[in-house]
């Protein structure tokens, strides 16, 4: 192959991956991509025969041109009738290509209502109602999800069986565990089988790709914009049930409590497959609300935070460090942790550090003070009363955490020194994901058996 030959297909290769990002916003269509695509290799061949190199002549005509993002940003301005045109009937210039996603959607939606329905009529059957039902609801669910991401992207069969079966396999050891009444690892258990259960939803979604830190930062965009979406369908359908319930007071109050019965569950799964749509279906209007809303909150999180340190390093700790505080503490440390995602999903990895960046150091070098100051006070806790499943399964996420966060605050504080991307801090923060999915999987498959099941 000649070099001109060569040349050619390079700047084919950087253009065709240019032009799917910028088509990735419903504000450009493909006539626009044309358009804009013309002009770019117009200012790259004269690059070009100015004396530079394909590479050089691309990256400096998409310079000139303008940032994808800012070029969209003018088209929606221009255009903006096309974001509000998504969901309308296909007209004959726009052929239907949106019409079979959207069954597919309604079906899988409509498979995930009836197991939930199927799971909970199971369940009032035993007599462990509601512990049996509120431990394996997500089982009846996200399957459902994982099945649909499988369905979407046409996961070969040689991927699908060793998910299914690590499912079904972690399904029966759950349910065979024979947990005391009130157990401490029947608890863990429903806390962190969702989240067991969420790694294999990723392992889905990502489908061969999974192995890419970028892919799997799309799947941390993925669960942000998933969990605003179904909070968004939660509050509508609370809404929703709301005024039924004021509907039916007057004539028919004994078949509230029936009704809710039915619906509620109902909803809330099948709102897990729409939010998993809509997150890929409108991905090109609001793909960066979650990174933006954690933009806002870091600055006010990272104020909370150093408050925070304050208090408990002036007044301690101490004997009041029990359980429920254990969980604030946990879930505090995890919203910084995601933040901290989010944040990073919604900078560019090439761009140098900025106060947003200072700022977010400031959140996590609190967090990792206030993580430390809780495991010293949970270590001499255990030194004093032992060790128990739930002192296990925090000390565990603390440790975590607390690995994470130095980590982070290290990378953070060399990139704000030297000026540099942020390549490196997200390549750590979405290597480090699978640790959370292992850690979960020990507290739901081993912490039963080493406390016997209490």
């Amino acid at each position: 192959m000649s070099a001109d030959a060569k040349d050619t297909g390079r700047l084919d290769a950087d253009i065709a991956e240019w032009r799917a990002a910028i088509t990735r916003h419903s504000a450009i269509d493909a006539s626009d991509a044309d358009e804009l695509e013309e002009h770019l290799r117009e200012q790259a061949t004269e690059l070009e025969a100015a004396g530079l190199t394909t590479s050089e002549a691309f990256q400096i005509a998409v310079q000139r041109m303008g940032h994808v993002d800012r070029v969209t940003a003018e088209f929606a301005r221009e255009h903006g009738e096309r974001l509000w045109k998504q969901f309308s009937a296909p007209t004959a210039e726009e052929p239907a290509i949106r019409s079979r996603p959207v069954v597919e959607m309604i079906v899988f939606a409509l498979i995930a209502a009836v197991s939930i329905q199927v799971g909970r009529l199971v369940a009032q059957q035993t007599d462990a109602f509601p512990t049996w039902f509120v431990r394996d609801a997500s089982l009846f669910v996200l399957p459902v999800l994982i099945a649909y991401f499988a369905w979407q992207r046409r996961m070969p069969r040689r991927r699908i069986l060793p998910i299914a079966a690590f499912v079904a396999v972690v399904s029966v050891i759950v349910n065979v565990y024979p947990f005391t009444q009130n157990s401490q690892t029947d608890a863990l258990v429903a806390i962190h089988f969702p989240v067991l259960l969420w790694f294999v939803v990723g392992i889905a979604y990502l489908s061969d790709a999974g192995g890419s830190w970028r892919r799997r930062m799309d799947f941390v965009r993925f669960t942000g914009e998933w969990v605003i979406y179904w909070v968004l369908l939660a509050l509508g359908g609370g809404v929703l049930v709301g005024l039924t319930t004021l509907i039916l007071s007057p004539i028919a109050p004994d078949a509230i409590s029936p009704v809710l019965m039915w619906v509620l569950p109902s909803g809330a799964a099948g709102a897990v497959i729409v939010a998993a749509w809509l997150v890929e279906a409108k991905k090109g209007v609001i793909e960066n609300l979650a990174p933006v809303l954690a933009a806002v909150f870091t600055p006010l999180f990272a104020a909370m935070l150093l408050v925070a340190v304050v208090v408990y390093a002036v007044g301690g700790i101490g004997r009041d460090f029990d359980r429920d505080l254990i969980t604030v503490f946990d879930a505090l440390l995890l919203v910084v942790f995601g933040l901290v995602l989010y944040a990073l999903s919604a900078r560019e990895s090439t761009k140098p550090a900025g106060a947003l960046d200072v700022l977010r150091l400031v959140a996590i070098a609190a967090a990792l003070i206030l993580d430390i100051l809780v495991l010293v006070s949970m270590l001499s806790r255990v030194a004093e009363f032992g060790f128990t499943a739930n002192r296990i399964a925090a000390l565990g996420l603390n440790l975590i955490l607390v690995i994470n966060l130095a980590t982070t605050a290290w990378l953070s504080v060399r990139m704000l020194v030297r000026r540099a991307s942020g390549a490196p801090l997200e390549t750590w923060q979405t290597g480090y994901l699978p640790v959370f999915g292992a850690w979960a999987g020990v507290v739901v498959l081993l912490l039963p058996l080493v406390f016997a099941f209490g």
